[in-house]
Formats: C-alpha cells, structure tokens, sequence
C-alpha cells in the first residue's frame, strides 16, 4: 500500500513527468492532469493526500482552481508552484488556503521534503482531532429535553466567539461540563483549560493562585509561582463559584479582565496574558450585587453571555438516557456486566425531586452498579427504593446510626460525614449555605469533604 497519493496539476509534461518519477520512487501514488479542469475531475472522483498545483494553467488559472478546490473539499492540503511569480502571487495563494508556496524550476528533493513535512503535520492533526473528541466524549452532555436543546444550542452558538460567559444554575446541574463544552468548540482547544474553585481557596491565598507570586513575598513563599491566568494564557481560565470572591479580589480580577495584564504577588513586572474567562455561580449576583457583596462592574464584565443551566428536575424526561449512561460508564469502569433498569426502576427516579441535581443521580448510579446484587434494576426487592430513601432523605437522624467495632476517630469521621451530608441536602447542596449553617469557612468545608470522601 503506497504511503500517500498525490496529483500534479500542471500543463508542462516535463514537470509532470520529473515529479511523477521522483514521488514514485518514494513510494507514493501519483496522479496527473494537465489541466485545472481535469485536476477538479480527478479530485472529485479519487482522494489524494496532497495536491500540487501549478499557478500559471490555461483557461482556469492556478488561483482560480485553489479556489474550486477550497470549495469542494476545504481540508485539501495544496502546494502552489509557478516560475515566474511575484510576491503578491504567493501570499494570494496563501490566503486562499494553500498550505506551501514553492518556485520552480522545482528540485525533486525539496517537493518530496515538502510532501514528508506535510504528511507530518497531517498526521498530528488527525491524532489532535482524536484527542479532542475522546476529551469531548468524556464531557459529553446528556439529554434530548427541550430545555437542554435549547441551552446547548446558545453554548454552541457562544463558544467560537471571544466573549466572557457567566454560567448560573443550582450545585450539581453541571456547569462545568459546560464551561468546558465552550472551551472545546472554541478556537482555544488545544491550549489550556484551567479551574480555580474561588469558594475553595482562602481568602488570603486567592490573589496568590490567580497572579502567582515572586519567592519570599509572603511566609512560605520558597520559591517564584506561576498563577493560574499564566497558567492558562491563550486557553481558558474557569472561575467555579465566583460569586463567592471576596470584594478587595474582586477589584483586582476586574483590572485583569478591564487590561489583560497584572502584576504576581511581590512583583514589580507586569504579565500581559490572553485568557478567556468562564465564570460560574449558584447565587443570584444581581441580589448580591444589591447586598453590596458583588461588584457591579465586575458582574457585567462577566456576564457578556449569560448561560443559565436547568435543575434536573426541569428536565425530567433526561433521567433514562442520563441514568443508563451513567451506569454503563460506571460498568466499564468496574468490569461488570452492563445493569439495565426496568420500567418500574426508571419511573421512580423520574419521581424524584434530586435537590442534587446530576450529582446525585449520577452518585446514585454508581451505587447501583457497585451494590445492587443483580444485572436488573427494578422496585422488586426494595435495593433501588432503599438507596433512594437514603440518598433523599434529609430528615432522618443520621447521626444516630454508627457502626459497632470501630475506633474513636473511625467513629468521629462516619459521624462527621453523616452531619455534612444531612446539612448539604438540606442547602440543595449549596456549599456557602451548608458552610454558613456549620459556623465553618468555605474552604474549611470543601477540604473536609475531600479528607471524608464526599462529591460536592
């Protein structure tokens, strides 16, 4: 099987014939014409890898067919040649998608390098183009509802653009699955695509994890730290629950936003960077705003397009085809059989209110596929109702039911943990509600979820 197929477009018999044999040594297939025409008719009946096309050509000229051939087949990779053209020629052919610029009379060696160094980036961009959908098919969306139609076309329609995004909607309805979908339908794909959980971080930290900071400015400072806007210069920076930043932080992002540039904590130089920014919030930053806690100016610098997602419960009718990609994927995670949910199992779910959202149906999931004795989900037997009853249940006293035989800290950690999830059904799942109800600091709470094992 030859390595790759070219075809030569020229009406000089001498150059098809001296490219022809030299391509051939190499290995590749070649195919010929004479004329633009004939070349388009070649193109639209065979593949060919590369194609080499002369600019000077009887009737249709060589810009003329790059043209057609940009139309028909936009990826086709185009070498243009010429003898005698001037420099306007070339950036012409340039800027109508030819991908090399080559003046004859052409040495067989540099077209074969040119055709090696082609295939070679070819090559890379195929393997991006995989990459980029396995990352996208693991962030894939669920659901055919209207309501998430709906907001999947406005993501879509957003994403190529340059504009900033504020993402709203309950804890655990998956917004950064969306931050995320833009990042990928975006012109910054391939580059960065970095989270600062701004309710995670504290207070005193937060200036330092967003502009870095020079060694020594700050006790434990050992050494010069890049923040995460340098982190994700010409990619995307996600800001999750922004409406939690304090208000001195919030005049400093602004300026970010406002000039594109900062200055790292103890330094004097200032760091000019290109960075999208994707907010996110489960508050409501107009009351905020009205609370004086949020910025209005920082507010509509961030919300040039507004992104509100749905509560599950908005979209009921998502639940079967979320529920039974969860448990697949969670399957083929555990090297099980593939569990599937009986009409009766699937009814009542979509019953349920999920005040955690995604979250908790697909936490849900995964302990079906990990505790449910057998391959069907179904009412009978009471496992699926009994796991519903304990993951909704917010008025039972959980923490009344310790186990026997463990140790003191044992025993301390399953109370713990019992209390924190009780109060985060309680908020919806609302990590500033839950934290404010526990006299705890935000970022107090998010590590104790992490130390105790809990999905927030």
């Amino acid at each position: 099987m030859p390595e790759a197929s070219i075809l030569i477009i020229d009406d000089e018999k001498n150059i098809l014939a001296t490219l022809r044999q030299a391509f051939e040594l190499e290995g590749f297939s070649v195919g010929v014409a004479g004329s633009g025409e004939i070349g388009l008719e070649k193109l639209e009946s065979e593949h060919f890898d590369i194609v080499f096309l002369d600019l000077v050509l009887p009737v249709m000229d060589g810009i003329a067919t790059l043209k057609k051939i940009q139309e028909v087949k936009p990826h086709q990779p185009v070498v243009m040649m010429s003898g005698h053209a001037s420099i306007s020629q070339a950036v012409e052919s340039i800027r109508f998608g030819a991908i090399d610029f080559l003046e004859k009379p052409l040495s067989p060696e540099k077209a074969i390098i040119t055709v090696r160094n082609i295939l070679k980036i070819a090559s890379l961009d195929e393997g991006n183009r995989n990459l980029r959908q396995e990352i996208s098919d693991h962030y894939k969306i669920i659901g055919e509802s209207k309501a998430i139609k709906l907001l999947l076309d406005k993501v879509d329609k957003a994403a190529p653009s340059r504009g900033r995004a504020l993402i709203t909607g309950e804890s655990g309805t998956g917004k950064e699955l969306i931050a995320r979908r833009i990042h990928l339908k975006s012109d910054r794909a391939f580059k960065p695509f970095v989270k600062v959980n701004c309710a995670a971080v504290p207070s005193e930290l937060i200036e330092s994890e967003l502009f870095g900071h020079k060694k020594g400015s700050f006790t434990g400072a050992i050494a010069d730290r890049a923040g995460k806007f340098k982190k994700s210069d010409g990619g995307t920076l996600f800001l999750d629950e922004v409406g939690d930043m304090k208000l001195e932080m919030q005049a400093k992002l602004l300026r970010v936003l406002q000039e594109g540039e900062f200055e790292p904590v103890g330094s004097e130089t200032t760091v000019k960077v290109d960075v999208r920014v994707i907010a996110a919030t489960n508050k409501n930053l107009e009351e905020e705003i009205r609370k004086g806690s949020f910025r209005n100016d920082l507010y509509y610098r961030l919300n040039v397009i507004p992104i509100h997602v749905p509560p599950l419960r908005e979209r009921m009718e998502d639940i079967p085809l979320m529920a039974e990609h969860f448990v697949r994927s969670f399957c083929e995670e555990n090297n099980k059989k593939i569990k599937r949910f009986e009409m009766d199992a699937m009814l009542l779910l979509k019953k349920q209110q999920w005040p955690g959202n995604v979250r908790q149906l697909r936490n849900l999931c995964e302990q079906i596929v990990i505790l449910l004795p057998n391959d069907v989900a179904s009412i009978e037997g009471s496992w699926l109702a009994a796991m519903l009853a304990d993951d909704t249940s917010a008025d039972s006293d959980e923490t009344g039911k310790l186990s026997d035989g463990q140790g003191l800290k044992d025993l301390a950690d399953e109370a713990e943990k019992k209390i924190i999830l009780h109060y985060l059904k309680k908020n919806n799942w609302n990590m500033s509600a839950t934290a404010s109800e526990l006299k705890l600091e935000r970022s107090h709470l998010y590590k104790k979820c992490r130390l105790l094992g809990i999905d927030h």
